[in-house]
């Protein structure tokens, strides 16, 4: 069983930036494969990065692409979604995950889930 918390979220302007962070704990981190989902209101859950176990797989959606970094350090049992150039579009609930099938960006694909941590981007 894994547990999973994401902070960091909150109110940012448009062009500002944010780092949000998911701490697991219950499980054995380094052997789980994390990604970065989100949620607007209305809207189907939508892929945003993912990460290998490794740290050397690396994926992006388009939308965020150059703008979104993903990072994880497994002695801390965190994972890390720094996100700059932030856009209106960007509000969301972020979601992370975890899953032992490898760095995918199917939701379907993780076994695990945080509770959500809120990000609104103004202006």
């Amino acid at each position: 069983q894994v547990q999973l918390v994401e902070s960091g979220g909150g109110l940012v302007q448009a062009g500002g930036s944010l780092r949000l962070s998911c701490a697991a704990s219950g499980g054995t981190f380094s052997s789980y494969a994390m990604g970065w989902f989100r949620q607007a209101p209305g809207k189907e859950r939508e892929f945003v990065a993912t990460i290998s176990w490794s740290g050397g797989g690396l994926y992006y959606a388009d939308s965020v692409k150059g703008r979104f970094t993903i990072s994880r350090d497994n002695a801390k049992n965190t994972v890390f979604l720094q996100m700059n150039s932030m856009k209106p579009e960007d509000t969301a609930v972020y979601y992370c995950a975890a899953g032992v099938r490898g760095a995918r960006a199917q939701s379907g694909a993780y076994d695990y889930w945080g509770q959500g941590t809120q990000v609104t981007v103004s202006s």
